[in-house]
C-alpha cells in the first residue's frame, strides 16, 4: 500500500520530501503545507505535489494517511494531537514536544487514536548501526563498559542572525536540546536507558540565551558509564561515538549528521576474535540510511510488521533526559532517572521565561 503524506512545514520538510520520494513503493507526498504558502509551492513545484497554507485544509483531507510535522517545536503538540484525532498517522520532528507534561498529553492522544506516532531520530539508521547491532546480537560484544559521545559543531554569529535562534522562547533549549539530542538517542539505542547523571552547561561561544556547551556524565541502567561532550565552538562539525564492550570496541567515523553511516571500526578483544567479527560483518545486508531508513521502519510499524521504528517511548525518554540534564545543571545535583516529581515537569525553561 502506498501511503499519502502531507508535510506540514517547509523548512526541514524539504529533506523529508526527498526521503519520501526515494521510497515510491511506500509513500506518495500529496501536499506540502506552510503558513508561507509561497515557500510550500517552492519545494512542491515540479514534483506534481499540491501546496496549502493552512493545516486545517490538510487535516480535513480524508485521502491523507500520514501527517509529517516539521513545524517549530511549540506547535508540535497541538498539530500532532489534531492529526491523531482525525485518524492520521504522525511523523514528528524533534523534539516531539516541549515538556514532559506535553509528552503525557500526547501519549493519551496516541492511545485514544490507535494510530502510529513516530518522532524523528534518523541518526540511528544506517550500515554502521546495523553492523554494531549484528555483532551485539551475535553475542560477540559482551557487557557494555563505557561510551563517549562527542557533538562538536560550529555555530557562529551568522547562524544566530535569525532572531528566534539562541533564545529560550524561540528554540525551547540550546545545544543539549537542538544539537545533541540525536547523539543521546543513539547512545540509549545502543547502551539502554540512563539511570543517573550529572551535567554542566555553559554559554561560552556566542552571546545567546541558551547553552552552547555541555559536559554530561551518565550511568546507564546496565551499570555502563557514558560521557557526552557538546560544543558549538569547534572549527568544524564533527560527531564521534565510541562504545567499549568487554569483548568489542566500536567507533564511528566523524560525519556530523550521519553517524550510522559506513566508516565504523570494530575491534575485538578478550573472548572475541577479529575473525569472528569479520565473519558477522560479511553477512550484514545493505540497509537504508537516515530519513529513508527511519521512514521505512515507520511504514513497517504502520503495516504491523516486525520493525525498528522509533516509538513515542523513545521520544519521551529523550525528553526526560533533556529535563534531567537541565535539572542537574541548575541544581548542581546528581539526578536519578526515571524522574519522579521533577520541578521541571511542566517546563524546563529557566525561571522568568515562558514557553
Amino acid at each position: 500500500m502506498t501511503r499519502r503524506v502531507a508535510i506540514v512545514g517547509a523548512g526541514i520538510g524539504r529533506e523529508h520530501l526527498h526521503a519520501y520520494q526515494n521510497l515510491p513503493d511506500r509513500f506518495e507526498v500529496a501536499v506540502v503545507c506552510d503558513r508561507d504558502e509561497a515557500r510550500a509551492r517552492d519545494i512542491a513545484s515540479g514534483a506534481g505535489i499540491a501546496s496549502a497554507g493552512a493545516v486545517e485544509e490538510v487535516l480535513a483531507d480524508d485521502s491523507i494517511d500520514v501527517v509529517d510535522v516539521c513545524l517549530p517545536p511549540f506547535l508540535h503538540l497541538p498539530v500532532s494531537v489534531q492529526a491523531l484525532e482525525v485518524g492520521k498517522h504522525v511523523v514528528c520532528e524533534k523534539p516531539m514536544v516541549t515538556s514532559l507534561r506535553e509528552a503525557d498529553q500526547l501519549a493519551a492522544a496516541i492511545a485514544t487514536s490507535g494510530r502510529v506516532f513516530s518522532p524523528v531520530f534518523q541518526y540511528r539508521f544506517g550500515p554502521g548501526m546495523a553492523k554494531l547491532q549484528a555483532l551485539i546480537n551475535a553475542g560477540l560484544a559482551g557487557k557494555p563498559l563505557v561510551a563517549s559521545i562527542e557533538t562538536h559543531w560550529n555555530r557562529d554569529a551568522a547562524y544566530y542572525a535569525n532572531p528566534w535562534r539562541g533564545t529560550w522562547k524561540g528554540e525551547q533549549g540550546g545545544a543539549v536540546l537542538g544539537h545533541a539530542i540525536h547523539a543521546h538517542d543513539f547512545l540509549c539505542a545502543v547502551f539502554g536507558p540512563v539511570a543517573r547523571l550529572s551535567a554542566f552547561t555553559g554559554t561560552r561561544v556566542n552571546p545567546i540565551q541558551t547553552e552552547d556547551c555541555a559536559s554530561i556524565s551518565m550511568q546507564m541502567e546496565s551499570g555502563a558509564l557514558a560521557t557526552s561532550s557538546i560544543t558549538l565552538g569547534a572549527n568544524d562539525d564533527t560527531s564521534r561515538y565510541r562504545f567499549v564492550f568487554e569483548n568489542l570496541t566500536a567507533e564511528s567515523g566523524p560525519l556530523p549528521y550521519a553517524p550510522a553511516s559506513d566508516g565504523w571500526t570494530f575491534s575485538a578483544r578478550g573472548m572475541t576474535t577479529q575473525e569472528q567479527v569479520l565473519a558477522v560483518l560479511r553477512d550484514v545486508p545493505p540497509v537504508r540510511q537516515g530519513f529513508e531508513g527511519f521512514l521505512e521502519a515507520f511504514d513497517d510499524a504502520v503495516e504491523g510488521k516486525r520493525n525498528r521504528a522509533v516509538t513515542f517511548e523513545d521520544g519521551r525518554r529523550s525528553l526526560e533526559l533533556v529535563t534531567a540534564i537541565y535539572q542537574s545543571a541548575r541544581l548542581g545535583a546528581v539526578i536519578d532517572l526515571p524522574l519522579i516529581d521533577s520541578p521541571l515537569y511542566d517546563s524546563w525553561m529557566p525561571e522568568g521565561v515562558s514557553a
